[in-house]
């Protein structure tokens, strides 16, 4: 590269001038200063480097899961034999995948003889069926005779088959229809921390939205402030009006007032929740004692139902916690609650062998839609891992 320019001494010019014309042939043509120019990019490289198409930006981007939001939609439904089977075949996993598996090392080599019969009576009491419910499902597979084929299917379908026959016992479905006076009422047992509060939000939706009842909710839990506030949460939800006092409050006095109000207002059902403090026993049966004995001066009917809620994580606890609440009032029908939380779900058999009381709705999970009316035979093939 060479720049020209002037020089002072004329004969270091001179002397440049000669080393020139050694290094330049007269016959080339003469040099030009460089000159600074702007550089030519090449159209497409602006287009497709420099400036991303939103496309391109978007691909190159690190997918990141955002929270998806979901309100409560009235129009969405759920069939039993589609979406809520799939959500009870999951919930009960945990039980399945325990009653399945052994199944599978029971039964995969051949058919049903006394040890692997004695081996399957073990493995449903391990599923927390009870020893008298599962010796009698045995009794009745001793009864059955197996082909030579698949063996594993044989037993599985008869081990629906009959349970379905022994949970068929404890179908009645809900009565929601409104009475000739008054709301159909609802009491609301079992101990706390079983899902009382969710229950009650959940019965709300379904029948506020699904069936389009007039629904009340009483609080009648006095005893808890978050029982009252997350019954307030649930109402607001559910569009449904609660009637609530000051913690302390006479929880029958609650009980009389909502049912004067939801007759007053023309509701369809009223709900009332109660207190769940099992280990003060003579204190809780004065007070459900109280609050049907002043809610029978609107009726000898009522309260309709006494629902009792069950915990399905406390396996045969729940047992216990059905004899001990029929001992202090009349329970009429059952809803299992938390049945994806544990390998706990053949309770559900059990306390349908031993009670026969109706079990209105189950419930698999925290969603709005997870608490569903019992379907005997669905869920028999849920907890035994049969498809549908």
């Amino acid at each position: 590269m060479f720049f020209w320019r002037k020089k002072n001494n004329q004969e270091q010019q001179d002397r440049e001038a000669a080393e020139d014309k050694i290094v330049h042939h007269p016959s080339e043509p003469d040099l030009e200063p460089v000159q600074d120019a702007d550089p030519q990019i090449d159209p497409e490289f602006t287009k497709h480097e420099l400036n991303e198409t939103e496309t391109e930006v978007i691909e190159e981007l690190e997918e990141i899961p955002s929270p998806v939001s979901r309100p409560v939609d009235t129009e969405v439904h759920h069939e039993s034999g589609g979406g809520w089977f799939s959500r009870l075949s999951d919930g009960l996993s945990k039980s399945s995948g325990k009653i399945g598996l052994g199944l599978g090392d029971i039964f995969s080599k051949g058919k049903p003889d006394e040890a692997s019969l004695a081996q399957l009576e073990d493995l449903l009491i391990e599923a927390d069926l009870g020893p008298k419910t599962a010796a009698a499902l045995v009794d009745k597979m001793r009864e059955r005779k197996f082909d030579k084929g698949d063996t594993l299917a044989e037993v599985q379908r008869a081990l629906v088959e009959e349970i379905t026959k022994i949970l068929s016992k404890t179908v009645r479905p809900l009565n929601v229809a409104k009475p000739e006076k008054g709301p159909r009422t609802y009491l609301v047992c079992g101990v706390n921390g079983v899902g009382k509060t969710t229950t009650i939000g959940k019965l709300a939706y379904q029948l506020h939205f699904k069936q389009h009842k007039k629904v009340m909710i009483a609080a009648g839990d006095t005893f808890r402030a978050a029982a009252i506030e997350q019954l307030q949460i649930w109402a607001d939800r559910t569009k449904c009006p609660l009637i609530a006092r000051d913690i302390g409050a006479d929880a029958a006095s609650v009980a009389f007032e909502s049912y004067e109000v939801a007759l007053k207002d023309g509701m369809d059902v009223l709900m009332i929740d109660t207190a769940g403090r099992l280990h003060n026993k003579a204190n809780l049966m004065a007070e459900l004692e109280k609050i049907i004995r002043v809610l029978q001066k609107y009726g000898e009917d009522i309260p309709h139902e006494v629902l009792l809620v069950l915990d399905a994580t406390t396996g045969q606890n729940a047992i216990s916690q059905v004899e001990t609440f029929n001992q202090i009032v009349k329970v009429t029908g059952l809803v299992v609650t938390k049945l994806d939380g544990s390998a706990k779900g053949g309770v559900v058999v059990a306390l349908a062998d031993k009670f026969g009381l109706p079990i209105f709705a189950v419930g698999v999970g925290e969603d709005i839609e997870d608490l569903q009316p019992f379907k005997p035979e669905s869920f028999a093939q849920a907890l035994v891992g049969l498809s549908a």
